[in-house]
C-alpha cells in the first residue's frame, strides 16, 4: 500500500485544523478541544504512524537532510542517523506518539507536550528553509493552544452575566 497523496492531504487538513482552532481557542472551548484533538491526530497518525509505515516499508531517510542549509546537519544526518535509522526513527516515532497522546491529558502533561512540539517544529527548520511554510504556522498555533490552555477556556469566562437573580427582580 502506497500512501502517495493521502499523507500530504492528511498533514494539510490536520495542520489547517490545528491553526484554525488555535486562533479561536482562547474564546471557544469547542475550538480548543478540537484543536487539541487535531494536534493529537496529527502527531500520532500523520507523524508516528507515517514514520512507522516508512520504516516498515524499508525507507532509510537518506535524503531527508539534503535541504539543510548547513553541512553539519547534512553530514551528521548521513553519517549518524541513516546508518542507524531504525534506532533514530524509532525514537522519533516514540516521541511523536507520546507527545500526541500526552497532549490529550489536561494540565502540566498537556502543557509540556505542547512545549515539546513547539521545540520540535522549531528544530525542523534546521533541515531546510522549506519547512518555514509548515513550522511557522504550527509554532504559532501550538503557542496559541498552550496559552489558551493556561487561561479561561469558556468563551464567556470573565464576563459579567447580563441578568442575575437580583437584577431580574428589579
Amino acid at each position: 500500500m502506497d500512501v502517495g497523496w493521502q499523507l500530504p492531504v492528511a498533514w494539510f487538513a490536520l495542520g489547517a485544523t490545528v491553526v484554525v482552532c488555535a486562533v479561536r481557542a482562547h474564546r471557544s472551548r469547542r475550538a480548543y478541544v478540537a484543536g487539541i484533538a487535531a494536534v493529537s491526530l496529527l502527531w500520532v497518525l500523520a507523524g508516528a504512524g507515517a514514520n512507522a509505515w516508512f520504516l516498515l516499508r524499508g525507507d532509510t531517510y537518506s535524503g531527508f537532510a539534503d535541504g539543510a542549509s548547513t553541512s553539519f546537519v547534512r553530514t551528521s544526518w548521513q553519517t549518524v542517523v541513516v546508518p542507524h535509522h531504525h534506532l533514530f526513527i524509532g525514537l522519533l516515532i516514540a516521541f511523536e506518539a507520546a507527545a500526541g497522546l500526552l497532549v490529550l491529558v489536561e494540565g502540566v502533561l498537556r502543557q509540556t507536550a505542547l512545549a515539546l512540539l513547539i521545540a520540535f517544529d522549531v528544530a525542523l527548520l534546521s533541515f531546510g528553509w522549506g519547512y518555514l511554510v509548515w513550522s511557522v504556522p504550527m509554532v504559532v498555533a501550538l503557542a496559541l493552544l498552550l496559552h489558551a490552555g493556561r487561561g479561561p477556556r469558556r468563551p464567556d469566562a470573565g464576563r459579567r452575566p447580563t441578568t442575575s437573580a437580583a437584577g431580574a427582580a428589579l
